[in-house]
């Protein structure tokens, strides 16, 4: 039987072998490498086909490399990146970094310190969403629930108050409103870190950011509370949005097609930036997307699928003097089309 040492459970109960982590870890170093061969990619997609230990830790794997992109880059992750950048070698010591990358929330000595972490309560969390996925979810007092890319909530509901919070990511919330729907006297808060977002009986979008929230109301209106400025609220009305902190919250701008277009499943751009488009683009993927500073000005519009990404980089050639780089599928770099192969 196998020690305790020698295994890891992931967040969906399921218990793998560190040598199955550990291999996991070690295909990952050598896709973000840029390195890898056609064979080794085979290789690759037939160690995932050959047991569904595998593939359940190439699935956490994603989901890792996904969720770290909303936090500061770690020397862990900066180390990987510029592996993947460079293309060096793999050495022992990059493995083994890759590995705690990956893995060292799970280990037992970790996991007092990992439950403090996004990634690690965002794995745990009630309702949540794998990078690249939207999912819907009916709450018990009728309310729609839905998770854009890479998000999380914990759902803290009882007699005095309905209590969405937000761990990470994008949501949007319809509650049971209207003529003939009974009223549930309880209130309904969505809480993020910069503080809560009070439903009015409305349809609004919350999107937590590294240091701030935006807040969009597609109908009614909800009313918005920092964590620090006690009394300070602001009633935020249909066709309006904004950002707060903790202490402030900024002047309310009208909503546009783009603010609830990932709810249809799409991505519009309207003269926007290479750059902004790109960093937008990168939540919905698994990996990294980057931009040679020489062509992030350049600007675009139109609508994509968010389905299907990987039809989107190859569509920016015909519309931009760009030309995609394919490392793998998890680091693609976009260069200026007259850049030499």
């Amino acid at each position: 039987m196998a020690s305790q040492s020698d295994t890891l459970t992931l967040p969906s109960g399921r218990v793998i072998s560190r040598a199955t982590a550990n291999a996991a870890a070690d295909w990952l170093t050598l896709l973000m490498s840029g390195e890898a061969n056609e064979e080794q990619r085979r290789r690759w997609v037939q160690w995932r086909k050959a047991h569904a230990d595998h593939e359940a830790a190439w699935l956490h794997i994603e989901s890792v490399t996904g969720r770290m992109k909303s936090l500061a880059p770690s020397p862990a992750y900066t180390a990987l990146s510029s592996y993947g950048a460079t293309g060096r070698p793999a050495s022992t010591a990059r493995r083994r970094a890759t590995r705690v990358l990956v893995w060292g929330g799970l280990a037992t000595s970790a996991g007092l310190l990992a439950s403090r972490t996004t990634p690690w309560k965002s794995s745990m969390a009630d309702c949540r969403s794998a990078t690249g996925e939207q999912r819907h979810f009916a709450l018990e007092d009728g309310t729609q629930l839905m998770l854009n890319t890479g998000s999380a909530v914990n759902l803290r509901f009882d007699a005095r108050e309905r209590r969405i919070l937000l761990v990470e990511g994008e949501i949007m919330v319809a509650t049971r409103h209207g003529a003939g729907v009974p009223t549930d006297p309880r209130p309904l808060l969505v809480e993020t870190a910069e503080g809560s977002i009070r439903s009015l009986g409305t349809r609004f979008t919350v999107r937590q950011h590294s240091d701030s929230t935006s807040v969009a109301v597609l109908e009614s209106a909800v009313e918005i509370s920092p964590r620090s400025t006690l009394g300070h609220t602001r009633v935020l009305h249909a066709g309006e949005q904004t950002k707060f902190g903790r202490e402030t919250i900024e002047t309310p701008g009208l909503t546009d097609e783009q603010t609830a277009a990932w709810t249809r499943g799409q991505f519009l751009a309207d003269e926007q930036r290479l750059g902004d488009f790109l960093a937008e683009l990168d939540r919905y993927r698994p990996g990294t997307v980057r931009v040679d500073p020489q062509i992030a000005h350049l600007r675009l519009s139109g609508v994509f699928p968010l389905a299907d990404t990987d039809r989107i980089l190859t569509t920016l050639p015909s519309v931009l003097p760009v030309r995609v780089q394919w490392r793998t599928r998890y680091w693609v770099t976009v260069v200026p089309a007259d850049r030499g192969h």
